[in-house]
């Protein structure tokens, strides 16, 4: 009996199979095919079959992961052709490639959009509602919707800019609707990670843009709108959607800035989890952040990411020498990070480079001998264009841009020279005229500069590092341990011990024991003698 039935069964199937049609059959096969938790996997098969039965499946199981977290939830068959949402309108965003013209949504089809995802936790937030920047001013930071805070600077000048805004919100809102879709509703923060990182660099793609592109376009790839249509950002970025697709799904995230990088970072108090945004999310070690100046990393608020997102921006005119431009931007980063050492410096900087000297001075003088937070040492830059009224033509040579062409190096380093010869005492110039033979190879030459710089300054624990290092490529260990020695005193009273340190070292002790020895005895000594 048992047999027979089997045998019913066997047969009713190949009789099915066999009144299917190769296109059914084909259609059928590509269907099972998909990824059950892939919307737009879900999306692009409807878009290709509509009308089939299987094409009306694939939006329904669409339809039913967009809402999956919603507590009004409605069913695909109840209103197949929902007149409230245009799934043309969904299916264009959640399938949009790269640099595709932008979906010209209509006001009527982001009312729908966003009432799809409506119980994003970013519509909890006082920023999310507002409209001119000017509102954004007197928010707390907890309040920012980072999103929203650089949507209304992009788009001030716009005849609609509500509308743009809310066009690239749309996009961000349905990208965070997927992730929520592969998540339970107890997920866990760790989970809510793991899904932000398949989706934006593996399924989305989400890249570093080429050092060459990078260089030329870092503004660009800055810009969430132009990441988000080229699947491409720098660190700033990348970080900047990551943050705002975790600020949708309730995320708690810090935002951490290594000296010329950010990345965010997740911290409850017992596990730390590193993400780095330039290298599809990875968790980093923390001590590969650190330097030898840097003994600790700067977190930072949201409302600083927004001063930041200018800070960004004026770089690159302060290197094509559009000052006034790159002045402007820095003061519209003031109201998000008033006592930021680092904006007060180039701001002031600026001034200089403007001729408006003594509204430079004035800003620098308030940060003159002040370590910064993260930093080991001072900025000497900040004491030296005060006490030498050091002014715009030495500090356009400091600050000058060379690429990989031998040429541009030269051309800095003559004008380096110039600037020695006039101010002597001006420490930023001999330490980048010595970076300068050390980036033509001439080693011999580099290390001399920077003797001439530690007769400046002894206090300089990455000058005394690179001594340390330079020595002993020429073999001189003694002069090498020296300045070994002379790093590590210095970076005692802070308590860092950075691993590029700690490698220069057991290669030291490597290659010359005997002076391991005594060095030890050195270390223990002024140890026990609280040195």
């Amino acid at each position: 009996m048992r047999f027979y039935l089997l045998a019913i069964l066997v047969f009713s199937q190949v009789f099915i199979f066999a009144n299917k049609t190769k296109e059914e059959l084909k259609i059928s096969t590509l269907y099972h095919s998909l990824n059950p938790s892939s919307i737009s996997e879900l999306f692009a098969f409807h878009e290709l079959y509509p009308e089939t039965k299987e094409g009306k499946k694939a939006l329904s199981q669409a339809w039913s992961l967009l809402t999956l977290h919603k507590k009004e939830r409605h069913s695909i068959y109840e209103n197949l052709f929902l007149p409230k949402v245009d799934i043309s309108a969904v299916v264009s965003l959640v399938n949009k490639q790269p640099y595709e013209a932008p979906t010209p949504l209509t006001f009527e089809q982001l009312d729908a959009l966003e009432d799809l995802s409506s119980h994003l936790h970013h519509r909890s937030l006082k920023g999310h509602y507002c409209t001119k920047k000017e509102e954004l001013f007197s928010l707390e930071s907890e309040d920012i919707d980072l999103a929203r805070a650089l949507l209304i600077y992009q788009y001030e000048k716009e005849k609609e800019p509500l509308l743009q805004i809310r066009r690239y919100e749309a996009t961000i809102d349905l990208m965070a609707l997927q992730i929520l879709s592969r998540l339970a509703k107890n997920a866990s923060s760790e989970e809510k990670i793991k899904q932000i990182n398949e989706f934006i660099f593996h399924e989305m793609q989400f890249r570093f843009p080429p050092n060459s592109t990078m260089a030329k376009d870092i503004d660009i790839y800055t810009f969430l709108p132009s990441v988000l249509d080229s699947r491409k950002g720098v660190c700033l970025g990348v970080s900047i959607l990551y943050l705002a697709i975790a600020q949708r799904i309730n995320l708690p995230l810090e935002v951490i800035t290594p000296p010329g990088h950010i990345y965010v970072r997740y911290n409850d108090g017992e596990k730390v989890i590193n993400i780095e945004t330039t290298a599809r999310g990875i968790n980093m070690p923390t001590d590969l952040y650190l330097g030898i100046n840097t003994h600790q990393l700067s977190v930072r608020s949201l409302k600083e990411v927004v001063g930041m997102s200018f800070i960004n921006q004026a770089s690159v005119l302060w290197k094509d020498q559009e000052y006034h431009k790159a002045a402007e931007l820095y003061e519209q980063a003031r109201p998000f990070m008033p006592e930021d050492p680092y904006l007060k410096m180039f701001l002031g900087i600026q001034y200089i480079l403007l001729n408006q000297n003594e509204k430079g001075r004035a800003l620098l003088k308030q940060i003159q001998n002040i370590p910064f937070k993260d930093s080991i040492y001072k900025e000497t830059m900040c004491e030296d264009i005060i006490n030498y009224e050091i002014k715009k033509e030495a500090l356009e040579a400091v600050f000058l841009n060379v690429d990989e062409k031998r040429e541009s190096i030269i051309k800095k380093q003559k004008l380096l020279e110039q600037v020695i010869k006039k101010h002597p005492k001006f420490r930023a110039a001999h330490f980048h005229y010595a970076i300068t033979w050390l980036q033509l190879g001439r080693n011999k030459e580099g290390l001399k500069c920077l003797e001439k710089y530690h007769e400046l300054d002894q206090n300089d624990p990455t000058s005394n590092y690179y001594l340390s290092v330079l020595y002993l490529q020429r073999l001189s260990y003694k002069k090498s341990w020296e300045f070994l020695l002379e790093t590590k005193k210095i970076l005692k009273e802070k308590n860092h011990h950075p691993r590029s340190l700690k490698e220069l070292e057991l290669q030291l002790r490597f290659l010359q024991p005997d002076i391991m020895h005594q060095t030890c005895n050195i270390i223990d000594k002024a140890v026990n003698n609280g040195i």
